[in-house]
């Protein structure tokens, strides 16, 4: 088993080493092919079933007004995720386990506990997620696609024994399933464009609802547990000690997160299309879960729109609920030092989810309350990040430019004040 972990990953070491050490000696393609990956897992928790969600009640209930909101909140995530691959190359350490080493024991701990909450609420949105994938593709119980989608996580998790290529190999390729689905339900809507593109662009809100649908979008697109996994990828995966190396490894880094959460955000974007541009009538603005969205795009679009449907809702659960298991044993090993087998974490993070099917709670209600709860628990993440990413002695030659920070620490801005309102709209308004 060693020899194929070796064998597996010591092809893109070297590769990547090289291209390091002599950059002119490959065309640009070539070049980048061995520092793709580590972005590619993140982005998964970018189109999680949660995306789904939040997606297609913002696109049904307010048609192309919060695209706009996509679009800041995968720019905000390009940033945030390329300070975390920083990190990890410039310090060979991890968010986790830096929070351990400059943090006070007890909001250690109490940050420990915080984020291992928002992992449990994360795995739920993508545990329910591939379970409706399987019992709208293949009319199986909830409770027999749980089944399923434990099995699946398993197998795919496997490959984890293989070494760090497979695994990437196998997430970006089912991360290029979902982004061909939604090429595909993209082309069958036939959306109005100057519409889109205005959406896009110009910020503003249809409201109170639209905010708090809002805040939901941001919880579900940056995701506290991905800052967390994204600096252990990068932390030891290739390992280069020269100033100008470590340079080159960032900027191939850059491009990494750009391609990555690029195809992200249009698949997100893809997403509020297609529910706005088919269930955005007098008829329809009540759709609001996933089932219904199924159900009623084959009357509306045909069976081919409702199965690229299904299966991009299966393919997004059963890769980011892998990875959410993943984020989740590096968040415990950071913080606390320690291990526990793969397969226990995974069966404590599906009990939730069981919970809630046994309960008959409505899984798209319930994945849309899971992105809120994500979204508080982003400031934690995002400005330990910051706080470390400024200081040179830690980053050293990677420090942040002062506008980096700057924008960094907007994007923190604008998340606190969003769940304030949040707060406010569902505690005390509401």
């Amino acid at each position: 088993m060693d020899d194929l972990r070796t064998n597996s990953d010591s092809r893109t070491v070297d590769a990547a080493l090289d291209i390091l050490e002599n950059p002119e000696t490959a065309n640009r393609l070539t070049r980048l092919l061995p520092f793709l990956g580590p972005a590619f897992i993140a982005s998964v928790a970018y189109i999680d079933p949660g995306n789904f969600a939040t997606n297609i009640q913002a696109g049904a209930q307010f048609g192309y007004t919060l695209l706009w909101v996509i679009v800041v909140s995968n720019l905000m995530a390009m940033l945030i995720q390329t300070l975390s691959a920083k990190l990890g190359i410039a310090t060979s350490m991890n968010l986790a386990e830096h929070c351990r080493m400059q943090f006070p024991q007890p909001i250690v701990y109490g940050m420990w506990v915080l984020m291992e909450l928002v992992a449990m609420a994360t795995d739920l949105a993508e545990f329910l997620g591939a379970a409706l994938g399987f019992n709208l593709l293949l009319g199986v119980s909830l409770f027999w696609g749980a089944i399923l989608t434990a099995f699946a996580t398993f197998l795919i998790l496997g490959f984890e024994r293989y070494g760090f290529r497979p695994l990437e190999a196998v997430i970006s390729a089912m991360v290029g399933v979902v982004t061909l689905c939604y090429i595909i339900e993209t082309i069958i809507v036939r959306p109005g464009w100057k519409t889109i593109l205005h959406s896009a662009v110009i910020p503003h809100f249809s409201g109170a609802d639209s905010v708090v649908l809002a805040s939901g979008i941001l919880g579900a697109t940056v995701m506290p547990h991905a800052i967390f996994l994204h600096s252990a990828l990068t932390q030891d995966r290739i390992v280069v000690k020269d100033r100008r190396q470590l340079q080159r490894l960032y900027r191939f880094e850059i491009a990494d997160v750009v391609i990555a959460l690029g195809g992200a955000s249009f698949v997100n974007a893809a997403m509020l299309i297609m529910a706005a541009s088919t269930f955005h009538t007098a008829e329809y603005t009540h759709i609001a879960s996933i089932q219904e969205a199924y159900r009623t795009l084959e009357p509306l679009l045909g069976k081919a729109a409702s199965w690229f449907f299904g299966l991009s809702l299966l393919v997004a659960g059963l890769s980011s609920s892998t990875v959410g298991t993943s984020a989740g044993q590096i968040i415990m090993q950071g913080f606390l030092k320690h291990h526990i087998p793969v397969w226990i974490r995974r069966i404590a993070t599906m009990a939730p989810s069981l919970v809630v099917i046994g309960m008959g709670l409505d899984p798209t209600r319930t994945l849309v309350v899971s992105q809120v709860v994500l979204s508080f628990g982003l400031p934690f993440a995002i400005i330990p990040l910051i706080m470390f990413t400024r200081r040179k002695d830690i980053m050293g030659d990677m420090v942040n430019h002062g506008l980096t920070t700057i924008l960094a620490g907007l994007t923190a801005a604008v998340i606190v004040i969003l769940n304030i309102y949040l707060i406010y709209q569902t505690v005390i308004a509401g």
